[in-house]
C-alpha cells in the first residue's frame, strides 16, 4: 500500500497535506453558509460555485495524492469543475454591475477592447467593439463553450483510456491524446479571453465591489491549476525530474504537481474568504455602484 512505502518525514508530509485539504473544506463550508444568508439569491449560487474552485481542486489533488491510480480521474474532475468557474465568473461580473440590462444601459455608448490577453494582447491593431446584446452573447458563449466541450473531452477521453487508446504522455500526432489537448487548449484560451475583455471594461467600474482582487485569485488558479500543472507533466515526461524508486519520474512529477496545489489551493481558499467576505460588507448600500463613475463620461 502507499502508506507502508513511506517513510516518517514521508507520513508527516502527507498527514500535513491532508489536514490542510480538510481545513480548506470547513473554510468553505462555513463561507458558504454564510454567503447562504448574507448574499441574495440572484448572486448567491454564482459566488459559491466560484469560491468552491480552491477546495474543490486541492481535494481532488489529496485523493490523487493518496490513491495513485485515480489520478487521470481527479485531474479530469478538477478539469470539469473548473470550466464551470469560468464562466460563472463572467457571469458574476455581470451580475455585480446589476445584470444585463443595467449593464447595457450603463455602457450604451462604450466599446469593448478585444485586444488583450491571453489571444490578443499583441493585436493593438483590433478594433474596439459596441457594447451591444449581441457582443454579450458572444462573451458568454465563449466561456460556456468551454463549460460544454470540456466534459465531453472528458468523457472521450475516459473511454479512450479504458481501451487502451489514450495515454496521457504519448505526444505523437499518431495518438489522440496529442489533439485532444490541443483541442482543450484552444477551448481555455477563447474562455480565458472572454473573461479578460469583460473584466477590462468593468475593472473601474466594479472597483468598490473588490473586483480586482478577485480576477486576482481567478488568474491564480487558472496559472497554479493549468500551467503549473502541465510543466511539471511536460518536464517529468522528458524524465528532466528524476525518478526515485518505487516512484517513475512521471509518478514522481504528478506527485509533486498534486502536493504544490494542495499548499497553494489553502492558501487561496483562506485568502478567498477574506476577500469576498469583506467585498459584502462594503456593498451592502446599492449607491456604491451607482456613483461609480467608470464609463459614465461617455454617456450623455
Amino acid at each position: 500500500s502507499l502508506s507502508a512505502g513511506l517513510d516518517l518525514p514521508g507520513r508527516f508530509l502527507f498527514a500535513t497535506l491532508t489536514l490542510m485539504t480538510l481545513i480548506a473544506i470547513l473554510v468553505f463550508i462555513e463561507e458558504a453558509v454564510y454567503i447562504y444568508r448574507k448574499i441574495p439569491s440572484s448572486k448567491r449560487s454564482i459566488i459559491i460555485w466560484i469560491n468552491a474552485a480552491a477546495p474543490v481542486i486541492s481535494t481532488t489533488s489529496c485523493i490523487g495524492m493518496w490513491v495513485p491510480r485515480s489520478t487521470m480521474f481527479t485531474d479530469f474532475t478538477a478539469g470539469i469543475f473548473f470550466a464551470i468557474v469560468i464562466h460563472k465568473f463572467l457571469m458574476m461580473m455581470i451580475k455585480e454591475c446589476g445584470g444585463q440590462k443595467v449593464l447595457l444601459r450603463r455602457f450604451e455608448n462604450g466599446r469593448f477592447t478585444i485586444s488583450t490577453g491571453p489571444c490578443c494582447c499583441c493585436c493593438l491593431c483590433l478594433p474596439r467593439v459596441p457594447i451591444t446584446r449581441q457582443t454579450l452573447f458572444w462573451l458568454k458563449l465563449g466561456t460556456f463553450q468551454f463549460a460544454v466541450f470540456r466534459p465531453v473531452l472528458v468523457f472521450l477521453s475516459i473511454v479512450l483510456w479504458t481501451n487502451g487508446n489514450y495515454v496521457l504522455n504519448n505526444l505523437s500526432p499518431k495518438g489522440p491524446a496529442l489533439w485532444i489537448s490541443c483541442f482543450v487548449g484552444a477551448l481555455t484560451l477563447f474562455a480565458l479571453w472572454a473573461v479578460g475583455i469583460m473584466f477590462r471594461k468593468v475593472r473601474i467600474l466594479l472597483k468598490c465591489k473588490n473586483i480586482i482582487p478577485k480576477f486576482a485569485l481567478y488568474q491564480f488558479i487558472v496559472i497554479l491549476n493549468q500551467l503549473q500543472t502541465t510543466i511539471i507533466n511536460i518536464f517529468a515526461a522528458q524524465k528532466i525530474i528524476p525518478c526515485a524508486p518505487p516512484l517513475s519520474s512521471t509518478a514522481r512529477g504528478s506527485y509533486i504537481a498534486q502536493q504544490l496545489l494542495i499548499m497553494e489551493m489553502f492558501l487561496i481558499t483562506v485568502i478567498s474568504r477574506v476577500v469576498y467576505r469583506r467585498k459584502y460588507h462594503d456593498l451592502e448600500p446599492p449607491e456604491c455602484v451607482d456613483e461609480e463613475p467608470g464609463d459614465k463620461k461617455q454617456t450623455p
